[in-house]
């Protein structure tokens, strides 16, 4: 947030007036000043003939500041900040707009520099130091990004946000323990204050689940006084759907459910999209976005604004594609701009917000005794939760030597997001390796902190760090090559592979997983059922351990279990997006008129 003085309007003085105006005079005499007129000529005049006389001159170059702000003039403004902070250099406020309007020139490194030279007390001290953590993280610093919030923790360690992003940067990082002890906040504690997503990774009961994502949506959303559209609907020819979605890019997201949008049926249905998505430029999205009858770019939207174009569309049923991931837009939810609203896809997890009709899964991944943990209440769309899109196609073949791996090894692979890597089951990972010395261990890479991590803890279970290979990312459709090349993908848990597991079985690679209580635990064994290949499910640490060993060093069980995988188990099942359609249009038209 921009730190403030006060809020003004502009105004025009004569110079001479303002000689030995002191500065309260001068604000209050700016907020009454007609309309029409120069705040910025107020407040240079202002300075200009009292310097050297006033002892509140800091705080005029301040105001002007944020006058230069408010005109979009950001070169000026870090010029005025600066010399605020040249006449007071504990004026924190004057440091922390300064380090946000570098950071909005894009000067990252002097925004940072700017943080953590300035002199404060320590309530400032908090607030630089989640700045400079937050811009740290998102610059991929994660080392600099988890000690700048560590200190932050330190001197005030109830601050929900900040045990957020902290813990999710030790997640990315596999710094384990993830949640340890700090001064006044035990790890227990800690626990309650985690982001959703990094929930889904540490625990799959889904009670604490639901308590974690209710804590986020009530400090991150606020309730709507009135629905923006109808209780009773609407009365289309055609259903109106409209997709609201911040990944209408590269994303994990887009490449499952492209084909769903382009299938379809439009005598029936006409689909709009809600694009709060970055133009990536990226053929994925503008696949996405050419598949949709009409196109809304609501990324720069406030809130109401969004939700009252929703609402002028008239939707029928309005699908979240967020959940509470990165860049979701809950808040157009609270406006209930359409009268049925479900999320879908983008968190597998409860998301516990009033205004939510929905959580779009199928009756394996949300079984019956679970489904009452839910919010909001769960409706299966069909045999399988997951859309796919049957049109990807991999790259030109990969060679083992190509892909930097040995050619008479057993290679066991994961490609998932490391921050869904836990202690215990990369213990169990080099378990199997303990048991099966010909395999190694393939992983992607994720970012610059978290192999070395990983190697180390290898070291220390006595396995050779070498036998640990990892991947830089690539394009999507030589990563499918690349995933042919393994002999076995290990699955993570509490938090399943989605997207990638189902890529593993679309490329005939097999999978082993370890099933759980969750959605987000449960989502690759209803893949596995989905094509045929039960055997690869297990329901504790220690069978999947002897299951993974027993596969990669026993060559006619390995075989046994390998010829029951193939492309076309999958295409014929989680690949039959046409099939997969026509259930999911079956559901949206029972729920178009009201939930329940």
């Amino acid at each position: 947030m921009n730190a403030t003085l006060m809020n003004a309007t502009p105004a025009t003085l004569m110079r001479d007036s303002l000689a030995g105006m002191s500065f309260a005079t001068l604000v209050a005499t700016v907020a009454e000043a007609p309309a029409g007129t120069s705040e910025v000529e107020l407040y240079q005049s202002w300075i200009e003939t009292n310097a050297g006389r006033s002892p509140q001159l800091f705080a005029g170059w301040f105001n002007l500041g944020a006058a230069f702000s408010r005109q979009g003039d950001r070169g000026r403004a870090i010029a005025a900040y600066g010399n605020a902070l040249a006449l007071k250099p504990d004026f924190h406020a004057a440091a922390v707009n300064l380090g946000l309007s570098l950071e909005a020139e894009g000067d990252t490194d002097a925004a940072l520099e700017s943080w953590q030279r300035a002199l404060q007390p320590d309530a400032a001290r908090i607030m630089l130091l989640n700045h400079r953590g937050r811009l740290l993280e998102r610059l991929g610093r994660l080392d600099e990004a988890e000690a700048a919030l560590r200190q932050s923790l330190a001197a005030d360690p109830h601050q929900p946000d900040v045990i957020q992003h902290w813990a999710h940067i030790r997640q990315r990082m596999c710094r384990w323990p993830v949640l340890t002890d700090l001064p006044g906040l035990p790890a227990t504690e800690m626990a309650h204050s985690c982001g959703p997503l990094a929930m889904l990774a540490l625990t799959d009961d889904v009670a604490m689940q639901s308590e974690v994502a209710g804590r986020w949506i009530a400090r991150k959303t606020q309730p709507v006084a009135q629905r923006l559209s109808p209780e009773a609907g609407y009365r289309h020819d055609r259903i109106r759907i409209g997709y609201l979605s911040s990944d209408f890019c590269r994303h994990a997201m887009s490449f499952l459910i492209a084909e769903l949008f382009e299938r379809h049926d439009r005598a029936r249905f006409e689909v709009f999209g809600y694009c709060a998505s970055p133009d990536d430029g990226s053929p994925v999205r503008q696949r996405v976005l050419g598949a949709f009858d009409h196109v809304r770019i609501v990324r720069d939207l406030p809130d109401t604004e969004a939700a009252a174009a929703i609402r002028a569309d008239e939707i029928d049923i309005l699908i979240d594609l967020n959940g509470l991931t990165a860049g979701s837009r809950l808040q157009v939810l609270r406006h209930r701009p359409a009268p049925v609203q479900a999320t879908y896809l983008g968190f597998v997890g409860p998301v516990p917000l009033p205004e939510l009709d929905y959580l779009f899964c199928d009756d394996f991944v949300v079984p019956a005794e679970q489904a009452a943990a839910y919010l909001p209440p769960p409706l299966a769309i069909g045999p399988a939760y997951q859309a796919n899109d049957s049109r990807r196609v991999a790259g030109v073949p990969l060679s083992r030597a190509e892909a930097g791996l040995p050619p008479d090894r057993f290679v066991l692979c994961c490609f998932a997001n490391h921050y869904k890597i836990t202690q215990p089951m990369f213990a169990a990972w080099l378990a199997v390796l303990h048991r099966a010395p010909n395999a190694v261990l393939w992983l992607a890479t994720d970012n610059a902190w978290s192999p070395d991590a990983l190697r180390a803890a290898a070291t220390d279970a006595g396995i050779d760090p070498g036998r640990l290979i990892f991947a830089e990312r690539c394009d999507p459709a030589i990563y499918l090559s690349r995933l042919r090349l393994a002999d076995l993908f290990l699955d993570t848990f509490p938090y399943n592979g989605g997207t990638v597991a189902s890529d593993a079985l679309r490329v005939g690679l097999p999978l082993l997983t370890l099933c759980g209580r969750s959605f987000a635990s449960r989502m690759a064994a209803r893949l596995l059922d989905r094509v045929g290949t039960a055997d690869g499910i297990t329901h504790s640490l220690d069978a999947y351990i002897a299951r993974a060993a027993l596969l990669a060093s026993d060559p006619p069980a390995y075989a046994a279990f390998r010829a029951r995988f193939s492309a076309d188990a999958w295409s014929a099942t989680l690949g039959d997006t046409a099939a997969f359609t026509l259930a999911f249009e079956a559901t949206l038209a029972r729920i178009r008129l009201r939930p329940g």
